[in-house]
């Protein structure tokens, strides 16, 4: 294959070279056919194929072709089900070679740093550890169907608000724990084809001509081999972003900068090379995509099967007093509420928005389940305005029946690419129904569909909330499947839950101003924040009720002691104590017991979930490994495991913990500061180097008040830096003393 590329390459004129760097169309790249180089066809998104030939090909603007609509990222990363990703990308691979489809733009493995971001809904989680899973087992997926992938938006591409324009300034070492660590998970473990940059700006430059991103990291240090390509539209400097490690420019045509590129080589601005480099990896893409070009049938029913069961793994049970859910045969009268019932929420907008193959509609779905239970309907809310004639329907037939179950949520164009929400609430013609309904009926079930958190001030006053998502085309089945007991629960939250807008760790920093926004919370988002400040959430990550219970017993460990780069295996034992069949999450989370920089009070680094019978014990295994103990060190420019303890923590969800016990680890490299004149005297002094060298020039009484590392005297002269120590040693150091020290280090 490499030789057939470089024979295609020096076959090529520097025109041909250059068309190859922007698309041909909205959806497609271009073909070469004096070379016999065909197109490559890519589309959309990351919960099914949004696909149409043309790009606009209705007078109402985008129509795709019919595709299974299957849950939400931020839904699927609920069920905390790695197997059941891959289903589900292996079947969206399935249809995209139904379509003819090459690569698709998907998945989205951005953090969610604010609740407001129009797309959340498309990513999987505020930690990265998680999110990282999860899009590795997509990517796996998709491609296992020779279909490539395009792992975006990278990078820190975190709202809506000015998206092609803001700048996110974020600090080193935030940028590499935080908003890359998904990124570079997926990029080592499952190599997708393709990279899609974002639109913003990281530290005031272009994602798409950002070389430190596109080149240092992803290319050099990570070893991704595949191309990147430009979100749509989202090329500055054409040039900039070629040198940068921008191979594609998309959508196309894009005569002029195709013509910039020529024009650049020929006047020399241009590496002819770097240009070969781009044709070169993508034309390697391109044989891989022709390696599987033939079209495939697949099975409607069998995918909105699928996507049923995906929809039922990743429902998260917040709330259920009383153990009023499952409704069971005590029940004889149900009151369906809310026009969700009969139009279903299951999607966001914009580029993740897919055509359905077919629907369940949750209303009728829970008459089939009913049993001869008698089951009506209100509507309650329309739109946005509060209609006190529906509210007035709904509370006369909840108060009549034995049960109420309210669907709510944030209805169509509330979360959307292209715009972040205004609030975390609800509309308020909902609350006022909720509010009103559960005045009246005290066996008030809530389905809450959202694809990111909202405000529950009314919470108290309803017994049993059961947090649907955006769970797609197969929704209204699985919530009925859910409420009548057919499934137990099992799906447990993937980002925190706050109370309201303003616990958030990101509130005094968004959107930003002036053009910026500052990651002023740095390395603290998420449940992070939440136990570092000590502030309770309404619902923290990773949590999620059964209709069963679980005991946790018996932590071990295959060693005490990990070294250097030594993995070890925790083991535990779960137990079913209930009398329902199903599955639970368990979480490994890492605490250091001390560290010299400031660290999350645990991080999760490691899950399995298992399906227990009633009475059933199994035990679960989870690797662990020095990355699992690692802060990155902005002195060293890498990862750091520092020799000490870490306490390994097992719960059912961030603030459940039902195990821990503390290993040992020890890291035998030697690390060492760069240390510079402006370097801290306490900093020359921890390193065994620079304490000689240091010595050699200090007059005696100097180094007797620095010899002791815990005296009032280190304290208060070790924050010194080495240059000021021309004028505070009164003359006895000199600019060309402290110059030859630095030279020696």
């Amino acid at each position: 294959m490499n030789d057939k590329i470089e024979k295609l390459i020096k076959e090529m004129t520097l025109e041909e070279k250059a068309s190859l760097c922007s698309g041909g169309g909205f959806w497609n790249t271009k073909a070469i056919e004096r070379l016999g180089i065909p197109q490559i066809i890519m589309t959309d998104g990351p919960n099914g194929v949004r696909y149409s030939e043309n790009a606009f090909d209705s007078p109402n603007g985008f129509k795709s072709k019919p595709a299974t609509c299957f849950p939400t990222a931020s839904a699927l990363a609920s069920s905390w089900d790695v197997d059941l990703v891959y289903e589900v990308g292996r079947a969206i691979g399935e249809e995209c070679r139904s379509m003819g489809i090459h690569i698709l733009l998907a998945p989205g493995v951005n953090m969610k740093r604010t609740p407001l971001c129009g797309r959340n809904f498309e990513y999987y989680s505020e930690d990265p550890f998680l999110a990282g899973e999860m899009g590795a087992a997509f990517v796996d997926g998709v491609q296992s169907m020779g279909v490539g992938t395009s792992l975006k938006h990278f990078a820190c591409n975190n709202e809506e608000y000015q998206r092609m324009s803001i700048s996110s300034e974020v600090d080193e070492r935030t940028l590499r724990e935080i908003y890359l660590t998904a990124f570079e998970k997926v990029v080592k473990k499952s190599k997708p084809w393709t990279v899609m940059c974002s639109y913003n700006k990281i530290n005031g430059t272009y994602a798409s001509e950002n070389k430190k991103l596109l080149t240092d990291i992803l290319k050099n240090e990570w070893g991704f081999e595949g191309i990147v390509i430009s979100d749509w539209g989202a090329t500055n400097d054409r040039i900039k972003g070629l040198e940068a490690g921008l191979d594609l420019e998309m959508p196309g045509p894009s005569p002029m900068n195709d013509q910039k590129i020529v024009e650049a080589v020929k006047s020399g601005k241009l590496d002819e090379e770097k240009l070969n480099e781009t044709v070169r990896r993508y034309l390697n893409v391109l044989f891989k995509a022709l390696e599987n070009d033939t079209r495939l049938d697949y099975d409607k029913e069998k995918h909105h099967e699928l996507a049923r069961r995906a929809a039922e793994e990743s429902m998260v049970l917040l709330k259920n007093e009383g153990r009023l859910l499952p409704l069971n045969g005590r029940i004889k009268s149900i009151a369906v509420i809310g026009s969700a019932a009969k139009e279903p929420i299951y999607q966001g907008g914009g580029s993740a928005q897919v055509t359905p193959t077919k629907i369940d509609i949750p209303f009728d779905e829970i008459q089939k389940l009913s049993q001869g239970i008698d089951v009506i309907y209100a509507e309650g809310y329309k739109g946005f305005d509060i209609d006190e004639n529906l509210i007035v329907d709904a509370v006369e037939k909840a108060e009549k029946s034995d049960v109420a179950v309210i669907f709510a949520g944030l209805v169509r164009g509330m979360e959307s690419e292209g715009y972040d929400r205004r609030d975390m609430r609800l509309p308020q013609n909902q609350v006022e129904l909720i509010k009103r309904v559960a005045a009246v009926q005290k066996n008030t079930i809530l389905v809450l569909a959202a694809g990111s958190p909202v405000e529950l001030d009314f919470i108290d006053n309803i017994p049993a909330i059961l947090l649907s998502h955006l769970a797609g085309q197969a929704s209204g089945s699985a919530v009925a499947r859910v409420l009548f007991g057919k499934v137990s629960p099992c799906g447990k939250l993937a980002e925190t839950y706050p109370v309201r807008l303003e616990d958030n760790p990101s509130y005094l920093n968004y959107p930003g101003e002036d053009g910026k926004v500052i990651y002023g919370e740095r390395i603290y988002i998420g449940y992070r924040y939440y136990d570092k400040k000590h502030i309770k959430p309404r619902f923290p990550f990773g949590y999620g009720l059964s209709y069963t219970s679980f005991e946790y017993s018996n932590l071990r460990f295959s060693k005490d002691m990990m070294v250097d780069d030594d993995k070890l295996t925790v083991s535990f034992d779960i137990r079913n104590t209930g009398d329902i069949a199903a599955k639970e999450i368990a979480e490994l989370y890492i605490k250091p017991l001390s560290s010299k920089v400031s660290r999350p009070e645990k991080e999760l680094k490691g899950f399995k979930k298992v399906f227990l019978n009633p009475g059933e014990s199994k035990t679960v295994s989870i690797e662990i490994e020095k990355r699992d103990l690692s802060y990155f060190d902005t002195s060293y420019g890498e990862f750091v495991a520092e020799s000490g303890e870490y306490e390994i923590l097992i719960g059912s969800s961030s603030q459940d913990i039902r195990l821990k016990g503390i290993i040992k680890y020890q890291n035998n490299k030697v690390y060492r500061k760069h240390l510079t004149a402006d370097s801290p005297l306490k900093d020359w002094l921890e390193d065994e180097k620079g304490r000689a060298l240091l010595m050699s020039v200090l007059p005696p009484q100097m180094k007797e008040r620095l010899s002791n590392a815990n005296s009032e005297a280190m304290w208060f002269i070790g924050s010194i830096p080495l240059r000021k120590m021309v004028m505070m040693s009164r003359g006895a150091l000199t600019d060309d003393i402290i110059d030859r020290l630095v030279k020696q280090i």
